[in-house]
């Protein structure tokens, strides 16, 4: 059962983001909008994401609206929660331990400590991971443009002669 729910998560991403790389912008701002997808849906946004890649898409012409919700099918909820949990260890790397702070005795008294060291871990990682999605899109956008360059070459060819 979780290898079919893990291929079936896998099959609806792969899907997702050759669509969205088969637009017909320019490679660079398929994988910019595809890195400000995941920059954004990375951040504890409470679903406001959603509504500012709308804004975005109406807003500015050259975004690409497919990248930037393809982005939301990468950073599902349980992506998510490895990011929180990943982000806090790394606040608290940069930032220091919270005194008093152990998994079984948190308390509302060290909740901005928390939230801060969550936050400042969580911005880092979603520069990172923006940086490496924009990467990764660009080379994945190049190289599915190639391939269908190289299809119609080859088909054009016997029609040639």
């Amino acid at each position: 059962m979780p290898r079919r729910r893990l291929a079936a998560y896998r099959d609806r991403v792969r899907a997702s983001l050759e669509d969205a790389f088969s637009e017909e912008l320019p490679p660079h701002d398929v994988a910019t909008s595809f890195s400000v997808g995941v920059f954004v849906s990375a951040l504890p946004n409470l679903g406001i994401a959603l509504v500012l890649f709308v804004a975005l898409a109406y807003t500015f012409e050259r975004v690409s609206k497919l990248a930037l919700f393809a982005s939301v099918v990468v950073m599902n909820p349980p992506v998510k929660w490895a990011i929180y949990a990943a982000s806090f260890w790394l606040g608290s790397r940069i930032l220091g331990p919270v005194e008093g702070a152990s998994v079984s005795e948190l308390s509302l008294s060290l909740g901005p400590e928390v939230l801060v060291r969550l936050l400042v871990g969580n911005v880092v990682i979603a520069v990172v991971v923006a940086v490496v999605g924009y990467g990764i899109a660009l080379r994945l956008i190049r190289e599915l443009r190639r391939r269908d360059i190289d299809v119609v070459d080859h088909i054009a060819e016997p029609f040639s002669e």
